[in-house]
């Protein structure tokens, strides 16, 4: 159950400085930050961090999930669009497929698996090859391990504050045009966020929360672990080694090094999806389920606002957080994967196209064979 962040009136006064202001601002950041940990900080698709904030609405109870599978309106109302979508998927090479076979010569096989970064049941439920594969493997790889323990991610959040705050006088609003102001603050206040409570939070971290449905929010706040988490802590409690391939400040500071005004574009069109960001992440979870993980980035361009318009943002995040971030996985998967039998578990986003890790691994000396 979400817990409403609240501010004390004494905090509200009229005659407070602007000073005053910031420093209960900083304050309340840190608490949250402090909170994001109790609350299990997660994953979110390519970059697995997702802020959990405590000032979401309290709720009685777990609320329903909604949302309609927006491919399947477009199928109907624009196949112009939706032709355009599947055509861009299916030139993505390894596009199809969510379990893969890793081979070498020398060494015991082992699975690359691609995951979503959810609580859905849908998603947490392993296809029976994967399940198989998980089952059966001696070690099991996510992306860090560091999200198991709340202590090294508590103080990896505090050891480089900057990369998750504004450290100086900057807050969210400053950044922000009047309108745009007014409706982040609208659409913070419908999600019973006070907005003074992440003055100073970095954007992307708050884009990664209202990004999330209520369900979705609501389960892991209440301690429903995502699938990365899930199979590493089942892992854990059936004897199996755990390993990591990346640190948790590996992926704060690949997402904290993209354009500040990228960042706010990408939270004002995150704002402007409303409801419809339910929609979205159902069509995701049925592209998952699918294993259509090709179709993952031509649906985000053609149904995100600004997405068509925004190739450069687009490329650049996925250079900084896919591309960059594979090149490292594959040179911390080596040793693990030389003692063979592994199962091996990322973001679906960083398996297909040209410079994914399926293709990596290939170029790497691996046979990589997809599994039905």
């Amino acid at each position: 159950m979400l817990r409403r962040l609240t501010v004390s009136p004494f905090f509200v006064s009229k005659n407070r400085t602007m000073k005053r202001v910031i420093a209960i601002a900083d304050r309340t950041a840190l608490a949250s930050l402090k909170l994001l940990v109790a609350l299990n900080v997660l994953f979110f698709l390519s970059f697995l961090i997702v802020a959990l904030l405590a000032a979401g609405k309290a709720h009685a109870e777990t609320p329903v999930c909604a949302g309609a599978d927006m491919l399947s309106a477009l199928q109907k109302d624009d196949p112009a669009v939706y032709q355009k979508i599947e055509t861009e998927a299916a030139a993505t090479p390894n596009g199809k497929g969510l379990l893969w076979k890793l081979e070498k010569a020398g060494e015991r096989p082992s699975f690359l698996f691609g995951t979503m970064h959810m609580t859905d049941p849908r998603v947490t439920t392993l296809p029976p090859a994967a399940q198989k594969a998980f089952d059966a493997a001696d070690t099991v790889v996510i992306e860090t391990t560091e999200v198991l323990d709340k202590q090294k991610m508590l103080a990896a959040f505090l050891k480089e504050p900057e990369l998750m705050m504004f450290t100086d006088s900057t807050t969210l609003s400053s950044l922000l045009s009047p309108d745009d102001a007014a409706a982040v603050n609208k659409a913070l206040d419908a999600r019973g966020i006070p907005p003074a409570s992440i003055a100073k939070m970095k954007p992307w971290m708050l884009s990664a929360m209202v990004a999330l449905p209520a369900c979705e929010l609501a389960r892991q706040a209440g301690g429903t672990p995502v699938l990365d988490i899930k199979l590493a802590e089942d892992a854990k409690a059936s004897g199996k080694a755990v390993d990591g391939l990346e640190t948790i400040a590996d992926q704060l500071r690949a997402m904290a090094s993209l354009p500040l005004a990228f960042h706010m574009k990408g939270l004002v069109d995150t704002l402007k999806l409303g409801n419809r960001v339910n929609d979205l992440n159902e069509t995701m979870i049925v592209l998952y389920q699918r294993g259509d993980i090709g179709m993952f980035w031509p649906l985000f361009r053609a149904v995100l606002p600004g997405g068509e318009d925004d190739s450069a943002g687009y490329a650049a995040f996925e250079e900084t957080m896919i591309t960059r971030r594979n090149k490292v996985m594959i040179d911390h998967a080596g040793p693990i994967l030389a003692k063979g039998n592994a199962f091996m578990a990322v973001g679906a986003l960083h398996l297909p196209g040209a410079e994914g890790l399926i293709e990596d691994f290939r170029k790497a000396g691996y046979t990589v064979t997809a599994v039905d």
